[in-house]
């Protein structure tokens, strides 16, 4: 050992300190930066939640694009619309006997079409209340009415409501087949929302009580 006084050694200091000491505040500042790292094992969860979120964005994406492309492939295929103003109905033929009584009739039976106004108030009314009680109220489709009557139809296990609006009817009438398939069901609904677009909810009250009664 030499002989040199313990306060005459030279003192060795890490850089880093000497510019941590330099400025004012920066040993609190590095030590609240050290307590505030979170070990690796705490940032899981944040990615799993990232990977989550991203994986739901993408799967949402790719719904609307098939639904999208679904919805214009059925638009497309839609029958002609402008057959609307054309009676589609049979003509009717009646065969009389030689004294003039009736023996049979083929075809559609129907008279003139009346107006709302032209017609007993009683009528529009109880279509309303068995057929579509949220006729003025909805777009043509009731997505409460399609939830009840899928709620009905699964307690009876077989179809017992169908949840079909005015506006779906009417479509189904004037321009598709009673078959069941689910193309059928598709292109009813856009039938359904042209016709509340380009009808009000009394002319499409009118023309359905027109065709069916």
């Amino acid at each position: 050992m030499s002989g040199r006084p313990m306060s005459d050694r030279p003192l060795r200091v890490d850089p880093a300190e000497r510019i941590t000491a330099a400025i004012p505040g920066a040993r609190r500042r590095q030590g609240r930066l050290r307590q505030g790292r979170r070990p690796r094992s705490a940032r899981r969860p944040r990615r799993l939640v990232r990977g989550f979120f991203r994986f739901t964005i993408l799967l949402l994406l790719w719904a609307a694009i098939l639904g999208g492309g679904t919805i214009g492939y059925f638009a497309l295929t839609l029958p002609d619309t402008s057959q609307l103003g054309t009676s589609l109905r049979r003509p009717t033929i009646t065969i009389l006997a030689e004294d003039g009584s009736t023996l049979a009739s083929l075809g559609d039976l129907f008279g003139e079409p009346l107006s709302l106004k032209q017609m007993s108030p009683f009528l529009p009314q109880a279509v309303i209340a068995t057929e579509d009680r949220r006729f003025y109220s909805h777009f043509g489709i009731d997505p409460i009415g399609l939830v009840r009557a899928a709620v009905i139809d699964l307690r009876a296990r077989h179809v017992v409501q169908g949840g079909s609006t005015i506006s779906q009817q009417l479509a189904k009438i004037l321009f598709l087949t009673p078959e069941r398939s689910l193309a059928r069901k598709i292109r009813e609904t856009l039938l359904a929302l042209w016709l509340e677009h380009r009808f009000a909810k009394d002319q499409i009250l009118e023309i359905y009580l027109n065709r069916v009664y």
